[in-house]
């Protein structure tokens, strides 16, 4: 059996496979993988949902997208995608022309307007995060670790906090200059989870996101990462996603 055969047929089993529950496609963002969702992951899936967490080269925005675009076209009956931080501008253009994504859900995330960059966001409204990252001789960003428990994860067990440190994944810095076009929000519902204690996003952007793009919103007293502290808040709020009526 060919390889264009083996893969045939997996897309056909793929396609052929109805769920009544909508594919929940979990996006990480900067410094952190797909593996970050491990306290949303069975929460979820206890629930009956199918889950996928993307893995994104954080390489250049445009591979980011393409990667989560792909988990989104193998999966045609339906998506909620959910971003988090840096994934948020990640699914913010991913669900642009893909009429199979149902709701977007925010988590202390990004949510760009066209025209605007995360650089420039961040200039606005600053944040612990401007002083914390430190770049490499590739012009990749990681946070410095002797700043992470602060500026990233205050609220998370200290050995917990040390592993994430140590296993962080750095970003193409020249993503934080890259200018986004039209955003899926305008066009899919979305909600929004607004982490008042967050140093790496500042909460007053996390809330002209919210109001902006008219948002379901819901706040948590979490540092910026409410799926690892709080991960009930945040499959709440994931549910009331993917099981809203359309309009």
């Amino acid at each position: 059996m060919t390889l264009n055969v083996l893969v045939a047929n997996a897309q056909k089993s793929s396609s052929s496979v109805k769920s009544e529950k909508s594919t929940i496609v979990l996006v990480h963002g900067a410094f952190a993988d797909g593996s970050g969702w491990s306290y949303v992951i069975p929460l979820l899936e206890k629930d009956g949902y199918p889950v996928i967490a993307a893995q994104n080269p954080l390489t250049s925005f445009t591979d980011d997208v393409a990667t989560t675009r792909r988990v989104i076209d193998a999966n045609p009956a339906g998506v909620v995608l959910v971003g988090h931080s840096y994934g948020g501008t990640v699914i913010t253009a991913a669900s642009v022309g893909a009429p199979n994504v149902r709701a977007l859900v925010y988590v202390a995330a990004f949510a760009p307007d066209s025209g605007e960059t995360i650089g420039a966001l961040l200039e606005k409204y600053p944040s612990l995060i401007g002083t914390a990252l430190v770049p490499d001789a590739a012009g990749f960003l990681y946070i410095d670790r002797s700043k992470f428990n602060e500026a990233f994860a205050k609220d998370v067990p200290p050995q917990e906090q040390r592993v994430m440190a140590a296993t962080q994944k750095p970003i193409n810095s020249a993503i934080f200059g890259y200018t986004h076009g039209t955003p899926g929000w305008k066009s899919v519902p979305s909600w929004y989870l607004v982490a008042t204690q967050d140093q790496a996003i500042n909460p007053e952007l996390q809330r002209m996101f919210a109001k902006r793009m008219k948002a379901k919103t819901t706040e948590v007293a979490a540092s910026h990462v409410p799926f690892i502290s709080q991960p009930a808040a945040v499959v709440k709020m994931i549910v009331e996603a993917a099981t809203a009526k359309s309009k």
